[in-house]
């Protein structure tokens, strides 16, 4: 268990994303309370929403399961986006050269504190 019991943490790994996108969803939840963040995450247009919702989700859940927390007590207190594997693939191009294209992937990890 948590040496800290007010805390319940949650992870996305291999989400097929750049981080960097990722971070600028997590930097408008980041501090928010947790039904809040579920609002803004709902009504945001970019894509990285989806995986991030699924994460605090999670997060909440983990509370309410493992920890006995009630979930409209719970704010974020950490969200950040790390780098995972890069996929590393090619497209032919002329004169039998290779382009080389990237396909970043990160980590996502939300932490939900009580008030």
């Amino acid at each position: 268990m948590n040496e800290n019991q007010t805390e319940a943490k949650a992870f996305g790994r291999y989400i097929r994303m750049s981080p960097n996108k990722v971070r600028r969803v997590l930097n408008q939840i980041r501090g928010k309370n947790y039904k809040d963040a579920l609002m803004l995450l709902e009504f945001m247009p970019y894509r990285a929403c989806g995986p991030v919702w699924q994460v605090i989700y999670s997060a909440a859940a983990n509370a309410q399961n493992n920890l006995n927390i009630d979930k409209e007590n719970l704010y974020i207190s950490e969200a950040f986006a790390d780098q995972g594997p890069v996929l590393r693939r090619f497209r032919p191009r002329a004169q039998g050269t290779g382009y080389g294209i990237r396909k970043p992937t990160c980590h996502i990890s939300i932490t939900l504190a009580v008030k």
